[in-house]
């Protein structure tokens, strides 16, 4: 179970608040709004009445012991943004941001936004099954039932060649490219392309290809 912080109870906000918390996971709710938090009081783990711009406001809300932060808030891009760096602040280990548009998405990004979604691309539902099955995040749904996704490394892949997991075979799953973490904790993950007889590390992040069913099956969750 993932404790995920919300920022934001508008109707993405909630709608991604109310699909988590039925999918079993600790959500924690924060708005300035008390109408909308009191309306998720008896949906989520936690609903607080807070200010998502004042990064001790976060804090007392528990967002830094947090998997995952969703950064919700609408039309606001002051508020969104400082939403955005106080959660890199607080070393959320995966912050998600809520984009209205393109030249949004790019601020968030440059602030440290592991993903960046649109409401108008990005279903609520879609997104929690994402932050919920794969302790990752889902990039790109192809089509119906097919993914593009960055997954951890299964335990049957680690310290195994891409050729002795064989994934492709056993589980109908292409994996395309590696991420993998620099020398210098401090610098972005590398992308390696494996060939057949390259390791996978433990501490790898795989880039998939395949049906939603056989990456649950390849990552346990089926």
């Amino acid at each position: 179970m993932k404790r995920i912080a919300i920022l934001g109870a508008g109707r993405f906000g909630a709608s991604l608040a109310e699909a988590l918390a039925e999918a079993g996971e600790e959500v924690v709710v924060i708005d300035r709004n008390g109408s909308l938090v009191q309306a998720l009081s008896g949906t989520v783990a936690f609903a607080v009445q807070g200010d998502a711009t004042n990064a001790r406001a976060l804090e007392e809300a528990g967002v830094k012991e947090c998997d995952v932060a969703v950064v919700a808030i609408g039309s606001n891009i002051e508020a969104s943004t400082l939403a955005t760096a106080n959660c890199k602040e607080l070393e959320v280990p995966v912050v998600i941001a809520k984009a209205t548009s393109e030249l949004h998405g790019r601020i968030l990004k440059k602030l440290g936004a592991d993903q960046i979604v649109f409401p108008d691309r990005d279903s609520a539902k879609r997104l929690a099954k994402a932050v919920t099955n794969y302790g990752a995040l889902d990039l790109l749904e192809l089509s119906e039932g097919v993914s593009l996704a960055e997954i951890d490394v299964p335990e049957i892949c680690r310290g195994k060649t891409l050729a002795q997991a064989d994934v492709r075979k056993k589980y109908g799953v292409t994996v395309l490219c590696v991420r993998r973490l620099d020398e210098n904790p401090k610098k972005p993950r590398a992308i390696v392309v494996p060939g057949a007889n390259d390791v996978i590390r433990a501490d790898d992040r795989l880039i998939v290809f395949g049906s939603a069913h056989d990456i649950d099956a390849l990552t346990g969750r089926r």
